[in-house]
């Protein structure tokens, strides 16, 4: 008798993208794509009802975002096993992810028969990280960390959404928290990084490779 197929929810904002990994990852013979969302919101509100074995997760959506929506579906089912699969190719990322319990982190950029491994990997239950990511991690134990792995999850994410832009405003509605906590958030997040205002949080943000200009 032939093993289950691993069900996998793809989340990612481009229909085309998800087409692409939908063909790769059927092709494999051992991958189905169970659910499909196009925003962190679809995926954390279907998710009790597809409970896929894998969440393959892109970090960098607009609204809620990649990060926020790991952070929510953790903290409602710990036992969920995410795969995130991302533009970013940072060290900041993908250790902040893995803490926050996520078991895979690839570059988008990753070869098609690694993102079967990976899948295989994590629904089994087992880390498994882009070599490339693997070594800046293990560069960056040896060098010591920097100050934006002084900053908590929560400020890290308002840091995020403040380096792309967004309003105090729309952070507290994004993140379902008040603009006087985001505003609590921002003050910590200019302490620790000695940033004086929104544009050098965001210079702060580019030269660390954490999103894109």
């Amino acid at each position: 008798m032939a093993n289950p197929k691993i069900r996998v929810m793809l989340v990612d904002d481009h229909a085309v993208v998800r087409a692409g990994f939908r063909m790769l990852l059927g092709a494999s013979g051992e991958v189905e794509v169970a659910a499909e969302a196009d925003s962190g919101e679809a995926a954390y509100l279907s998710y009790p009802d597809v409970r896929p074995d894998v969440v393959l997760m892109d970090l960098s959506m607009p609204g809620m975002g990649g990060i926020e929506t790991v952070r929510r579906l953790l903290a409602r089912d710990r036992s969920a096993r995410v795969l995130v699969l991302s533009a970013h190719e940072d060290s900041a990322h993908p250790r902040r992810m893995l803490k926050a319990g996520v078991l895979g982190y690839l570059s988008k950029r990753t070869a098609p028969d690694t993102l079967i491994d990976a899948v295989r990997a994590v629904a089994a239950g087992r880390i498994y990280l882009d070599a490339g990511i693997a070594r800046q991690l293990a560069m960056q134990d040896l060098a010591g960390s920097g100050a934006i792995d002084t900053l908590s999850e929560r400020e890290f994410a308002v840091f995020l959404q403040l380096a792309r832009g967004q309003s105090v405003g729309r952070i507290a509605e994004i993140l379902s928290v008040s603009p006087n906590t985001v505003g609590t958030h921002l003050y910590n997040i200019k302490q620790k990084l000695g940033a004086g205002n929104q544009a050098e949080l965001t210079l702060i943000a580019l030269r660390n490779g954490l999103i894109e200009a």
